[in-house]
């Protein structure tokens, strides 16, 4: 049952564990997630760098890279789980993209919360779906749509 945003609890702990510079504060990343809720949920979020990015995405889904963000969801009520962001491959995303840093960072946010909440990519008609929560809750942020070049 999806509940109003003013209903829903957010608790979030932020770890920083990369050297990257430019990183988002726990106050962004808090906004960010907020803006994701559909309902109450529990998440460490974790900023890293390749070595344990990488580490992490082999031990778990078997791909002996770093990618941008890693979501692991607990069978707990409300909703709760970890997110990884890999600091350097969000930034070098956002680069090659020609976004904006933050913003790139905010959309693998929502899209980590999306994600804890029930929400994948897997198959064309949920992409679509998450796909247009995902630009919704970005231009409610003021940010631009994350899917235009």
């Amino acid at each position: 049952m999806k509940q109003s945003p003013a209903t829903n609890k957010l608790s979030l702990t932020v770890q920083y564990a990369s050297e990257a510079k430019d990183l988002p504060t726990r106050a962004q990343f808090r906004r960010w997630f907020a803006a994701a809720l559909l309902g109450d949920v529990s998440v460490t979020l974790r900023i890293v760098d390749v070595e344990e990015g990488r580490e992490l995405n082999k031990n778990y889904r078997g791909k002996n890279y770093a990618t941008n963000v890693l979501t692991f969801v607990y069978d707990d009520a409300p909703v709760s789980g970890d997110v990884v962001i890999c600091a350097p491959v969000v930034t070098k995303e956002a680069a090659e993209q020609g976004k904006d840093l933050l913003a790139h960072y905010a959309h693998m946010t929502i899209h980590s919360a999306l994600h804890m909440q029930g929400y994948d990519h897997e198959v064309e008609s949920e992409a679509e779906e998450m796909e247009a929560l995902e630009t919704s809750m970005m231009l409610k942020l003021r940010l631009n749509d994350p899917y235009q070049s």
